[in-house]
Parts: structure tokens; C-alpha cells; sequence
């Protein structure tokens, strides 16, 4: 009777159909090596029997990677292509190893960092455009094929594909407390001798000093910080160097409110920080103006010794001799802010998208008269950087779009691709001698461009992971052709949590002097 049965199971269902008319998969029997006994398996293709015949590992690897190609998405599940299963998404579900998307993408780019660290501790030998090399530049410029400005523009080019990490040790007459304090701001001076830093304390608020560097045509370069360091209990917004009795003679820093304590706009003289202690340090003196978000100096001689802040809603420039103010209100908070130097000019940045000029010879405010042109980003601006010839300015938002504009007829002409950023306050950083445009992302990564062109030269990972923190883990960086002064270095400095890294543009940094001479006589050729 149960023959009957299965018999009649077997005429209302198709052979290798089931009941809802999908196909069965067949099940064969595959004699083992060892002729012990019959091992079933799911026979599913040809190509799955080919795959048996084939070396193990090789038959492993490509099983994981069909699995992940054809793997289905789940909603609520996660498929680990290593272990080959899903795992629950929803928390609760998995106590004991619960994961969300965001652990995911961490751990996806952690593992890309780290491909990338292991890629750039070896010379790198792909260009950064198809063709491109140091032999084929020489002969075209021999042939008369290659204008110099163009061959100098390339050769920079190639020197930013070989860059490579180096650790420096910062020099303190208190050798016996290394710094333990993440970098929160590094700053340079236009000669690229000192940076201003700001670190932050672990006990709260933050310390600020100035590194010296010196570097020299053997292809050294050394560091030594400053032994008097201030202290403050408030978060420093922005800041910026000024030129009050000489150049580079002040800081200008921004300090944020904190419970009873105002806002205020300190001019610091870059003497306090020397480690002769002179007597007369120079003007030192503190505006109250709270909640500034950027600040800039004017070095134009028509508004000599003046200096804006970027606030909410307000736009406030100062004399700061006289203390003489004069306000502008606007609509939006001003992040970013730069004056021009052929003119008393100032270019504002705003939450808004909105990018805007003051001309401070304009007294009329009326009707915003007083703005001399203005033309829209999109999305929250959070850096603007006027070009030498003062009618192009590139712009950076939050977005992670960076556009190079047309002041003259107030349109971008020229987009860079690949910055990332969402809620955070980056700066952008301009080389013309060198045609180069830096900008650090909010995922950490150090990226290079060809500030002629746009097209993406290099992409250089953090020397750390990315932290819970955020903030703690984006790099600040400096790039300079002459870092340490006239006789420096050019390269890229990045400060990184409580760590500070040098990229020479010579592959053979701290081996022999010949490549720091070669550096130096590449900036003397430009």
C-alpha cells in the first residue's frame, strides 16, 4: 500500500518539478577516493562538478566569491562572505555579537584603510596619469613639445604619486612628557617656518604653542615646540595669522563661550611663544565678540590693520588699533572667510550656500548694497580660497563638493571629484607653485588634485583608524614647497591625533642627502 502511495505522489508532481512548478535539484551519488562508502551531494551545474576536480583552495576561494556575488539581501540580515551565513541585523536578536550597518561600513573601511597603508609603505610605481613619467617629460621638453610651466606642473605631479609616510619626533626641553594630546588645529605662517597648534587636554578645554621647523638641503628636517604653552578652558573656533607690527606677527584666535565666560577675538604676538622670553612681547589684546565661527586679516594697505570675524547673522570688521568696528547683518551664520590683497575686499562663506564680497570702501548698507557680488554653492560653506590672480576662488561645502568659480561672471568653471564630507568644518588648501589642491575628508582621507585640470592625483589614507570620536580622528595637514623656510622641504605635514608625519616629495628621505638636494632644485627650476 505504501508503494501504491508514492506511486501516486509521483504521477500528480512532474519529474524534477515540485507542487508550485519549480525545478528540483537532483540529487547523485559521487563515489568517494577511498571506496569506503557513497557521500551525497547537491549537485546544482556542470560548473559545480567541474569545481571538485579543481585544487581545493582554488575551489574554496571561488565558491566564497560566487557566494557573495549571488547572495540575496535579507532585510534585517547581514551576509559575511569569510564565514559564508547571515547574521541578524536588529539588536537584541544576536546578544551576543550584535551588528548594525554602521559597524559594517566601519569595519568595510578599516579594512580599505588598511589595504592602502600596506600599498603606500612601498614605492609606488603607478603615475597619476596614463603615460605619464619622468623620461617621456624630459624628452618632450628637449623636443620643444612641453612648455615649462607645464613641465614643472607634471614633475610635481609625479612627486605627489611618491610620497611616503614618515613619523617625526617633535624636540621639548621637557623630553621626559611626550605628547599625549590629540591635534585639534595646525596653522601655518607664510614663510611655512612655524605652525600654530592647538591640542587638546584630556581634562578639558585645550593648550596652543608653536612648532619651529627647520629643515635643509641634506633632507632633514627637525621640529621643536615651544616651551611656553597657553591654556584655556574654551574650544578655539578659528584661527588665523596677522601682521601687525611685521609679518606674521600675531594670531588671531577665536574663542567660543563657555557657562559665564563670554565669546572673544584674542591678537596674540607670536613673540609670547618664543622660548627667549623677551620682556616686551608686543601688543596683546582681546576683543569681546562671542560666537565667532571664522576670522581673517586684511593685508591690504587701505585697511591696514584690520581683521574680520565671521559670526551669526553678523559680519564684524575691526580695526585693531583703534577698535573701531563696523558691523554688516546678513541673513546666515558665516563660516568661512577670506580678504583679497590687491583690494579691501572680503569674500564670506555662509551656512546658507550663499558666497559673498564686502567691499569695505562701500559705507552705504542699505539694501545689502554694500555687496559687491554673490552667487550660490548649494549646501553650507565651509572654506573659501581667493587665487593669486584674485578673479577664481574655490569653495568647499558640506556636500563634498568643491567648485572653482569665475568671479567675473559668478559661475564655477572647474569641479574636483571625490571630497567627502557631511556636518564637518574642513579647510581646503591651495599650492599654485605647485598647481596642487589638498583637502581632507570627513572619512579621513588626504586627497590631492591638479588644481589646473581637476583631476585626482593621490589619496592618501590616515596613519590611524577612525575613532568613535570623530573629530579626534580627521588629519590636520600642511603642505608647503618649502617647509622650514627658504631652505626647507617641500612636502605634506599631517598631524594625526597626538602624532605628527612628514611626506617628502623625495623617495629617499632620511637615507641620503642627495634627495633632499634634488627636491630643493626642483623648486629653484619652477
Amino acid at each position: 500500500m505504501f508503494a501504491c502511495l508514492v506511486m501516486k505522489r509521483g504521477n500528480w508532481r512532474e519529474q524534477g518539478r515540485d507542487r508550485h512548478g519549480r525545478h528540483r535539484p537532483k540529487w547523485r551519488r559521487v563515489r568517494s577516493s577511498s571506496g569506503s562508502r557513497d557521500q551525497s551531494r547537491y549537485d546544482e551545474s556542470p560548473e559545480a562538478r567541474t569545481s571538485t576536480r579543481t585544487d581545493g583552495s582554488e575551489a574554496g576561494s571561488s565558491a566564497s566569491s560566487s557566494a557573495t556575488a549571488t547572495a540575496p539581501a535579507l532585510p534585517g540580515f547581514y551576509f559575511d562572505p569569510e564565514k559564508n551565513r547571515y547574521f541578524r541585523l536588529l539588536p537584541g536578536h544576536n546578544n551576543c555579537n550584535p551588528l548594525t550597518r554602521e559597524m559594517l561600513q566601519a569595519k568595510e573601511q578599516e579594512r580599505r584603510r588598511s589595504a592602502l597603508l600596506l600599498e603606500d609603505e612601498h614605492p609606488r610605481k603607478k603615475a597619476p596619469r596614463t603615460g605619464l613619467n619622468t623620461s617621456l617629460l624630459l624628452q618632450n621638453r628637449h623636443l620643444g613639445l612641453l612648455p615649462p610651466s607645464s613641465y614643472c606642473r607634471m614633475i610635481h605631479e609625479l612627486k605627489v604619486s611618491g610620497m611616503r609616510r614618515h613619523k617625526l619626533e617633535v624636540q621639548s626641553s621637557d623630553s621626559s612628557s611626550p605628547n599625549t594630546d590629540n591635534f585639534r588645529h595646525i596653522v601655518a605662517d607664510s614663510a611655512c617656518e612655524r605652525v600654530f597648534t592647538v591640542n587638546d587636554v584630556s581634562h578639558g578645554g585645550c593648550k596652543y604653542g608653536i612648532m619651529n621647523f627647520s629643515g635643509c638641503s641634506k633632507g632633514s628636517l627637525s621640529v621643536e615646540m615651544c616651551d611656553n604653552l597657553y591654556f584655556t578652558n574654551r574650544k578655539v573656533n578659528s584661527i588665523c595669522w596677522a601682521s601687525v607690527s611685521h609679518s606674521d606677527s600675531h594670531v588671531l584666535l577665536c574663542l567660543v563661550s563657555i557657562s559665564e565666560t563670554p565669546g572673544c577675538v584674542s591678537l596674540l604676538p607670536a613673540s609670547l611663544f618664543s622660548n627667549s622670553n623677551p620682556d616686551q612681547p608686543g601688543m596683546l589684546c582681546s576683543f569681546k565678540i562671542s560666537t565667532a565661527w571664522s576670522s581673517a586679516w586684511c593685508l591690504n594697505p587701505l585697511a591696514d590693520k584690520t581683521f574680520s570675524t565671521g559670526l551669526s547673522r553678523h559680519v564684524i570688521v575691526t580695526n585693531a588699533v583703534t577698535g573701531r568696528r563696523q558691523t554688516y547683518s546678513i541673513s546666515s551664520d558665516v563660516l568661512a572667510q577670506q580678504f583679497a590683497l590687491r583690494a579691501p575686499v572680503l569674500y564670506n562663506g555662509c551656512r546658507s550656500g550663499e558666497i559673498f564680497s564686502i567691499d569695505l570702501r562701500q559705507r552705504s548698507r542699505r539694501d545689502h548694497s554694500w555687496k559687491a557680488c554673490r552667487f550660490q554653492q548649494g549646501s553650507a560653506v565651509t572654506s573659501v580660497r581667493l587665487l593669486r590672480d584674485e578673479n577664481y576662488l574655490l569653495a568647499a561645502d558640506m556636500l563634498g563638493k568643491i567648485k572653482l568659480w569665475d568671479i567675473r561672471v559668478t559661475r564655477p568653471v572647474k569641479h574636483y571629484e571625490g571630497h567627502h564630507n557631511e556636518y564637518a568644518y574642513l579647510p581646503l588648501h591651495v599650492n599654485e607653485d605647485e598647481g596642487l589642491l589638498l583637502a581632507v575628508g570627513q572619512d579621513c582621507y588626504t586627497r590631492l588634485w591638479s588644481l589646473s585640470d581637476g583631476h585626482l592625483l593621490r589619496t592618501i589614507p590616515s596613519p590611524h583608524p577612525a575613532g568613535k570620536e570623530g573629530f579626534d580622528s580627521i588629519p590636520n595637514v600642511v603642505f608647503s614647497s618649502q617647509l622650514g623656510g627658504c631652505k626647507g622641504l617641500p612636502g605634506l605635514l599631517m598631524a594625526v591625533q597626538h602624532d605628527l608625519y612628514y611626506y617628502p616629495y623625495n623617495s629617499d628621505y632620511q637615507d641620503a642627502a642627495t634627495g633632499g638636494e634634488a627636491a630643493t632644485g626642483l623648486v629653484s627650476e619652477r
